[in-house]
């Protein structure tokens, strides 16, 4: 069901157009017109309505099997990053991170209780979950997101984690316990180890990256499957690369941000 906003200027129509466009997901990728009624909760007409503007804006089209999204939907995430200048300034830093390390790297930001995907860098590796921009995991059970919580305010953390998870995958339960000792950990040593909590078989580290007033906006990864790649591995010689790698971004947006405005 759409969100319904309880302000005198809530646009009900928009939020029901963009809901529409996020019940398409990978394993559902075409829907007919009574699927997508069902699934956004609408009427069969106004769902009818809402996908017929949608195909003339050109974010959807209908086939034989129903209606599919476009890659114009791209533009709406990319016009957010375009915005950020930070997917041209991590960019060169991510490749040559993935060109050292031979594994995936990815950025993403926190969004409630999950990590969102907004940049990423990958190899033709088998690992158990796909990725992709706009990819949602819960927070608390990847690096990414153990860095980007550990960034929070500790007393709105758990507010935060309150949330639910928009994933579409099953949370682990951590006790209050058990989060404040891992993200004090991650706080005290910079950095965060995920190992085999989202998945079975992914093995991940993460690092910070900082704007220009030196506020945690993002955080940077290096994916592997643990067994190929020990934690041993990942600690002693893919950190080292993944620190430097998130400090040059950290001081290239930096340059960024601070550059003179004509």
């Amino acid at each position: 069901m759409a969100e319904r906003g309880q302000g005198p200027d809530f646009i009900e129509a928009l939020a029901r157009g963009l809901h529409v466009l996020k019940i398409f997901t990978p394993t559902r990728p075409v829907m007919s017109l009574s699927e997508v009624a069902k699934e956004a909760d609408l009427a069969r007409p106004t769902a009818r309505r809402i996908l017929l503007t949608l195909e003339e804006l050109g974010y959807v089209r209908s086939g034989h099997n129903g209606y599919t999204l476009t890659p114009r939907v791209l533009e709406l995430g990319m016009a957010y990053i375009g915005a950020l200048n930070l997917w041209d300034i991590a960019r060169p830093h991510m490749e040559e991170l993935v060109s050292h390390t031979g594994e995936s790297s990815s950025m993403t930001e926190l969004d409630g209780s999950d990590i969102v995907y907004v940049a990423r860098v990958a190899v033709p590796k088998l690992i158990a979950l796909r990725v992709d921009i706009g990819t949602r995991f819960p927070a608390m059970v990847t690096s990414q997101g153990r860095v980007l919580l550990a960034a929070l305010d500790p007393e709105t953390v758990h507010t935060v984690l309150a949330e639910p998870s928009r994933s579409g995958l099953r949370t682990t339960d951590y006790s209050p316990a058990q989060i404040d000792e891992i993200l004090t950990e991650t706080r005290e040593r910079g950095w965060a180890l995920a190992d085999q909590d989202l998945a079975p078989g992914v093995r991940s580290i993460a690092a910070p990256v900082r704007d220009g007033r030196g506020i945690v906006r993002t955080a940077m990864n290096v994916t592997v499957h643990a067994a190929e790649t020990s934690i041993e591995t990942l600690t002693e010689q893919y950190l080292p690369l993944l620190l430097q790698a998130t400090a040059a971004t950290t001081s290239d947006w930096t340059a960024w941000q601070n550059r003179p405005i004509r």
